[in-house]
């Protein structure tokens, strides 16, 4: 009797594996919803309240990035995908060996910061120099922190401080800062831990758009005749040079000749025909000629 009980129990019992589903979890909207990860449920219910553990880099596709880690809490399953919400950050431990080393001074600080859609978060930035310092200057390094990160936290939405957190920038902005009084090397924004979620909607502030560049416009169509230019002979070249060296001479004025008359010749017929005047001044410097006188004095008697 026994083993038949036995028997029927183990058919009664069903296979768990099967009875799960695949879920995706997405990462929140500062991300744009990105697939992270999936995961196995029975129940979906069980999913809620989850905490996932992402790099960055997969999210990015930037390998700059390798050494921030984020966790993602899933709060809602919609259509077989679980939405969920940023709940911090943090810099992995390799990293932050890298740059502590000996002789130097690490500043730490821990600060509460309420955005200005209400929500509150922890923030904990910590500073390091390239000498060792001493307790006061420690102590206005810290006070500057709390200052940039508080006057940052109420001038934006979590969204936009979180934003501003994984870019670096508002580390860049306390470097800037602490720079004035003591020169600090780095200064990184550890850990953030969110400790409530915003309260009320707010718009955010959209960054200013880069102006397009302009595809630069095609030229017109040149005809074929200014495309096949053929390249100037040596000859050619050396004219041109000529007349400009003569053109840049100054002319000088010449004196105004005076008009040549030309004399009318007289024909048998009466009819006048002009000559050119070289032949009228060949004629002037042309010595007269006297006429040779025909016969001797002896005959002229004679014939007497």
């Amino acid at each position: 009797m026994a083993k038949a009980r036995t028997r029927t129990a183990a058919r009664k019992v069903k296979d768990k594996w099967r009875a799960k589903n695949w879920y995706q979890i997405l990462a929140p909207t500062l991300f744009d919803n990105a697939p992270v990860s999936e995961t196995l449920t029975d129940k979906p219910n069980n999913l809620i309240g989850r905490v996932t553990e992402v790099s960055l880099q997969d999210i990015t596709n930037d390998f700059r990035k390798a050494h921030i880690k984020l966790f993602f809490k899933i709060d809602k399953i919609e259509e077989g995908n679980a939405l969920t919400q940023f709940k911090g950050h943090t810099l992995t431990s390799d990293y932050l060996r890298r740059m502590i080393r000996r002789r130097k001074s690490r500043v730490d600080g821990v600060y509460d910061v309420e955005t200005r859609d209400g929500a509150y978060l922890r923030v904990k930035p910590f500073a390091i120099t390239d000498n060792r310092i001493q307790n006061s200057q420690k102590k206005l390094i810290r006070n500057i922190m709390k200052e940039t990160i508080v006057k940052e936290g109420k001038a934006k939405t979590l969204n936009e401080f979180l934003r501003d957190t994984l870019d670096e920038k508002i580390g860049s902005e306390i470097y800037k800062n602490c720079k004035k009084f003591y020169p600090v090397k780095r200064v990184e924004i550890y850990k953030t831990e969110i400790k409530r979620s915003p309260m009320r909607e707010v718009e955010e502030k959209k960054p200013p758009k880069e102006p397009k560049e302009e595809a630069p416009k095609e030229p017109k169509e040149v005809k074929k005749e200014e495309k096949e230019e053929k390249p100037k002979a040596k000859k050619e070249i050396e004219e041109e040079k000529e007349a400009a060296k003569k053109e840049e001479v100054p002319k000088t004025k010449k004196k105004a000749k005076k008009p040549i008359v030309k004399k009318e010749a007289k024909t048998k017929k009466g009819k006048t025909t002009k000559k050119p005047a070289k032949e009228d001044k060949a004629k002037k410097d042309a010595k007269p000629v006297k006429k040779r006188k025909s016969g001797s004095k002896k005959q002229k008697k004679e014939s007497k």
